[in-house]
């Protein structure tokens, strides 16, 4: 995965004295950034009492407090399952969001760990972290509908493996060359090396290679929204995929823009390649567009590898709630797949993502015809999206600049091994 190129942001210093008199957490020692987030604020925090990860949620769309609430009730409960998550710990009226000045706080016990990439995790783990995110989907069901159940599917398969906690048993943790904790760099999309960085989940920041499901293609480029904004009934009503005469709007579009850019760099050069490249494709392929999107369920949201952290061998905790909600399952295990097994040159890990499949559709009951359609309408997607180069050349934000390489270059890929990666995914 290619480091960020994000600029550091200046964060505002939240107000510690009014926020810990709500907890039980002490006096406030050192308060430093961790996260530079595109939606959300994050601190690391150390007390009187110990280390904690401080969120704001700064972002107005996923600020809300009462879906924040339902989020923190989410994890509370699946933690009660075994799935590892880090729920936020209560205030002394025992609510776990923080409105201080009109901005809401919550308080997290601070994890130590390291986030994995696939390159770094062998075939078996890379079956364990399919496993865990079937583990979530099911879950999720099960806790999510005594709220909601009139709203939601019927039960699907599933059931939580042992050994998939925050305390499971691990030879890493065991040995002397187990993790041990340091301070974290600022973080967004991939950030760094195999063996550095462990700390608390990094919030709000761009999903590496990717924007939120089904994002209108014609739409204003702007911050991903979540997902736990929709209502369940709203979320239940099938997505229409991306339309390729919208999208060859947006690509005439882009090309101006490139064309008039000064002065002009390799990059104008590269997009300028990739968007007649990616207009060639859909010609081809116009008649592949599919009708809606599949079957959906409660899911995490925003599953990547800078929202799982691992202590050792063992995933310590699944961070970053504020996309929960109701959404087609099978698509966020594709998308997930294929930010955790793309290669620098843009192609996947097919051996792995078949080992993270399999174990995916046993533990969610997911079909093998299910993942195949996933495969088609989260492909149909990245070759109708264009959001790095709108944030580029609209909002002239290059924060996602580095990831466009390897990201355009999986569209192409993925278009001329369809076959291939329908067979890893339904095989």
């Amino acid at each position: 995965m290619p480091r960020s190129c994000v600029p550091p942001l200046v964060l505002h210093a939240p107000p510690l004295g009014a926020l810990l008199r709500r907890y039980a957490a002490g006096t406030a020692l050192t308060c430093e950034p961790v996260d530079e987030g595109l939606l959300n604020r994050g601190y690391r925090l150390r007390t009187t009492r110990g280390r904690y990860f401080l969120k704001h949620h700064f972002d107005p769309d996923t600020a809300d407090p009462a879906s924040i609430a339902r989020q923190h009730r989410a994890t509370e409960r699946l933690a009660d399952l075994g799935v590892p998550v880090a729920p936020p710990l209560p205030g002394h009226d025992g609510r776990t969001v923080a409105v201080v000045g009109g901005h809401a706080y919550a308080l997290h016990p601070w994890i130590d760990g390291r986030h994995r990439h696939g390159a770094q995790l062998t075939p078996g783990q890379c079956g364990r972290l399919g496993a865990l995110l079937g583990v979530v989907h099911a879950s999720l069901e099960q806790v999510m509908r005594a709220a909601h159940g009139e709203l939601l599917p019927p039960p699907r398969g599933g059931h939580v493996p042992r050994g998939l906690g925050v305390n499971a048993p691990s030879q890493a943790d065991a040995s002397p060359g187990a993790d041990v904790p340091r301070t974290r760099a600022p973080q967004h999309a991939p950030r760094h090396a195999p063996d550095r960085a462990p700390g608390p989940a990094p919030e709000g920041r761009i999903a590496p290679f990717e924007r939120p499901a089904r994002a209108a293609t014609a739409a204003p480029a702007g911050p991903p929204t979540a997902a736990g904004r929709t209502t369940p009934a709203e979320a239940t009503v099938p997505a229409a995929s991306p339309e390729p005469a919208d999208t060859f709007v947006l690509i005439e579009d882009l090309l101006a823009r490139v064309r008039r850019h000064r002065p002009a760099d390799s990059f104008d050069e590269l997009a300028r390649h990739r968007l007649l490249e990616r207009r060639t494709l859909l010609e081809r392929h116009a008649d592949r567009r599919p009708p809606h999107s599949g079957p959906v369920g409660w899911v995490h949201g925003d599953f990547h590898p800078f929202n799982l952290l691992y202590r050792g061998d063992a995933p310590a905790a699944i961070v970053d709630w504020d996309r929960l909600g109701v959404q087609p399952r099978a698509e966020e295990a594709v998308r997930a797949a294929a930010i955790f097994f793309v290669r620098p040159d843009g192609t996947l890990d097919l051996p792995k993502a078949k080992e993270y499949a399999r174990a995916y559709r046993r533990t969610a009951g997911a079909t093998p015809s299910e993942l195949a359609a996933a495969v088609h309408r989260v492909w149909w997607e990245r070759l109708n999206d264009f959001w790095m180069l709108r944030w580029h050349y609209e909002r002239g934000d290059t924060r996602a600049d580095c990831q466009f390489p390897a990201a355009s270059a999986l569209a192409v890929w993925w278009t001329r091994e369809y076959d291939a990666v329908c067979g890893a995914f339904a095989d």
